[in-house]
């Protein structure tokens, strides 16, 4: 069984872990290609209200299995997400 399904042309796939999972209600969804990385979570806030506060500012992001700063001025601005990417949105966990 696969977590996400493949993105159609001119689309890429954004997987959601934990805390970010439960907010949206889903484990994956396809969204429009390209999307500079920088204008990522303010797309999620528009789908998803209140998500950056209580999901997004505590995260870690990879795109293509490489970690990614989302947050950095140089790092947001420059990469642009690209069809047929994977970009993972992962809260951070805690064990006990």
């Amino acid at each position: 069984m696969s977590i996400s399904s493949k993105a159609s042309a001119g689309h890429f796939t954004i997987l959601y872990f934990a805390s970010a999972s439960s907010y949206t209600s889903k484990d994956s969804e396809i969204l429009q290609a390209p999307l500079p990385l920088s204008k990522l979570f303010e797309t999620l806030e528009e789908r998803y209200p209140g998500i950056k506060a209580k999901v997004l500012e505590s995260c870690l992001v990879t795109v293509n299995l490489e970690y990614v700063d989302v947050t950095g001025e140089s790092a947001g601005d420059q990469t642009i997400i690209q069809e047929g990417d994977e970009v993972a949105i992962i809260p951070p966990v805690s064990s006990g």
